[in-house]
Order: structure tokens, then sequence, then C-alpha cells
């Protein structure tokens, strides 16, 4: 069961102890507090609270990523289109329209200030390819170092379906996990995490830390049609983006997007919004990458005994702890290592293809090469290779 408390003496005394040094944030705003409910346009005025909010972070010594929506809007609007397209290639193309004129009006803002910004457009296949997503990382450092404020955004154009983040939620998360960041802000249009919608819902209390999350039902929270802020659009991605963020060591927070200045409270020890503990497990970057970064290609069932040896004693997997193999895969691919209930425990990176693992599952490492007929490795998954789930 997820631990919620309201009591924030401590954390809030923590709090103030982080902000007094030079941290890594990653900001993300949506949409709907970019732009204007009733006519679709851009909010002028908090985007320029959020640029002036930003730029006294970075004076501070912090180190900022903006991770921001709002190109397909944008797009729309520049377009005259009064519904949000349907199709994969005309989002894609109204995001190409869209992107230019969204940096466009950042750029004017943050050049106000005197402060320099880069766009990094990211796809999914940036994090999954290990080469590239180092590469990234060292962009990012690079930015970094060069006092720039990077403005992050998928790369609609070219992204393709099975590649998608899906959400900005979920982007953020990743690049927070990729940059080891200490802070996540998810501006968005409620000023915290409630157990109901407090719009309809009287009765809905407030939650202001979430210790820990071992599923979403333990949360006890109540998400209400697609299409809100209660939707599978708004608060589900969001414990799932905390759930990517605090198992890479990173506190997130859900916050009132039209005020940009509570991230500067909040660092400053203020109880606002909904703040997610992060939790230590995957402080090396390469687990991180493996949790975070990959998508699983299949999943492999594992014996008790094999969840033990993982879970709790930090050993690599045998095949002789495999009791079945599901999905087609390829040597070197994620997979999702999961226990006899189907409740997935770890992700790492395999040995052995789909159909050698069909052969070998249940069997003693020392019988396996007169199994296959050659030499191969003996663990399935070196534990260098594998990384817990929450």
């Amino acid at each position: 069961m997820s631990q919620v408390s309201e009591s924030q003496s401590s954390e809030s005394q923590s709090s103030e102890r982080r902000a007094s040094t030079s941290q890594t944030l990653v900001i993300k705003i949506g949409t709907s507090s970019l732009t204007r409910s009733d006519t679709g346009t851009l909010a002028l005025s908090t985007i320029a609270s959020l640029v002036e909010t930003l730029c006294r972070l970075r004076q501070q010594g912090h180190q900022v990523i903006l991770v921001s929506s709002g190109a397909v809007g944008v797009g729309c609007g520049r377009l005259g289109l009064t519904e949000r397209p349907k199709s994969i290639s005309m989002k894609q193309a109204i995001a190409a329209v869209g992107q230019g004129r969204l940096m466009r009006v950042y750029d004017d803002l943050f050049s106000s200030l005197q402060q320099p910004i880069a766009q990094v457009l990211l796809t999914r296949t940036d994090l999954v390819q290990r080469s590239r997503y180092v590469n990234a990382y060292r962009t990012f450092r690079q930015l970094f170092h060069l006092n720039v404020i990077p403005i992050v955004n998928e790369n609609d154009t070219v992204a393709v379906e099975e590649l998608k983040f899906g959400d900005n939620d979920t982007l953020s998360a990743l690049v927070a996990s990729l940059v080891g960041a200490d802070w996540l802000f998810l501006l968005t249009d409620v000023d915290r995490l409630y157990s109901a919608d407090p719009r309809s819902n009287p009765d809905a209390k407030p939650i202001t830390l979430v210790d820990r999350i071992d599923s979403l039902a333990d949360l006890e929270v109540e998400v209400g049609d697609r299409g809100t802020s209660w939707g599978t659009g708004g608060m589900v991605t969001k414990i799932a983006a905390a759930r990517i963020a605090t198992t890479a060591g990173v506190r997130m927070v859900i916050t009132e997007g039209r005020s940009p200045d509570n991230i500067e409270r909040i660092l400053q020890g203020e109880p606002l919004g909904t703040q997610f503990k992060p939790q230590p497990q995957l402080a090396n970057a390469r687990k991180r990458w493996i949790a975070n970064g990959l998508v699983p290609a299949g999943k492999l069932y594992l014996d008790s005994g094999a969840v033990v040896a993982i879970c709790e004693k930090g050993r690599s997997l045998l095949a002789a702890g495999i009791t079945d193999v599901e999905g087609e895969f390829r040597q070197k691919d994620a997979v999702q290592l999961c226990d006899q209930t189907g409740q997935e425990i770890a992700r790492g990176i395999v040995n052995y293809d789909s159909s050698a693992l069909q052969k070998i599952k249940g069997c003693q490492s020392e019988h396996i090469p007169a199994i296959l007929g050659y030499t191969g490795a003996e663990t399935v998954i070196h534990r260098d290779n594998l990384a817990l789930s929450v």
C-alpha cells in the first residue's frame, strides 16, 4: 500500500537545504497551461511568468530544462484549424508548423532577459539506442556548461507510432532520468493530486506527499473521463511519469501551471502541490537507461527462487529460473521480468533470443551447450544488465 502523508515538516526542512545548492531541474508545462481555454491561443502572460521564473532559477545557479508541449495546438491556430487532427501524418505536419512558432515565442521572451536557449527534439529511438542516449546526455551537459536552457519536445514530425513517448509527461520523466535530475516539476491545470476530482466532489482530499508508488490502484485516486485532467491523458500519465522519475532517484512535483513561481516556493520548502519521494534504486546511469530508456520486446516469467535471487540477493538471471517466455525478441533486446502473477519485478538485456530461451528455460546452465549445440553465455541476463522495478 502506498504511504500518503500530509505532514511535511521534515520534508520542508530537507527541501530548504536542497534549495541552497545548485540542482538540476526539469520543468514540464502542458498545453492546458500554455493556451487559453476559451480561444486556444497562447497564454502569453503564463509563458512570460514561466520564462521569468526559469531565468531566476538559472541565475541562482540551477541547471534548468524546459519540456514544453503546445506545438500541435500552436500549429492548429496558425493554420486556422478548429479541431485537433486525428491522423498521425496530419499531427506531424501541424507540429512542424507549430514548433517553429512556439520556439520563436520562447526565444523572444528569453532573449529579452538575455538568457540563451536551445531547441532539443527527441524521439524514443534516441533513448533506446545506447550510443544516442549517451550523446543526448552529453549534449545536455554541454548546454548546461554554456549556461543555456534547453527546451525539449518530442520530434513529432519523424516519430513513428511504435516508438512515440505518447505524452510529454513521460518524455519529461525520461529526460529527468537521463540527466540525473534532482527535481521534475509537472505544471498542469490542477494545483495538486486529490483523492477525487475537487471540481465535482466536495469531499476530495488533497495529497501533499506520496512516499512510494507500488501500483496505480494503491494511491486510491479517482480518475475520471478521458479528455479531462482526471482522464487517461491527465493524472494517470502523471502518476506513470512519477513512477519513472522516482525510480531514477528524481523527486517529482505536480503543481499549478498558471503559477510558475510555485517552483521557487517549493524549492524554498513551501508545501505546495503533490510531491513524490525519490527512490534510490537506480543511481547507476546504465541501469536508469535499462529501466526507463528501453522498450521491452518481451517477457520472462520467473519462479519464486529466481525472484528472490534477483530482488533480494542482487544476482543474475539463470535459465533454470525461467518458467515461461512471451514474445519474439533478439539477443541484446530488453525484456520485462515478471513473477508468476505477472507483476513486473525488473527489466534487463538478454543474452539469448526468444527461440533459444524457449528451449533452455528451466534448464541448468551446464546443460545449455548440449541443448543449443553451442556454448552460450552462462547467464540469461547478467546482474549488470538488470534494473529492478518499483
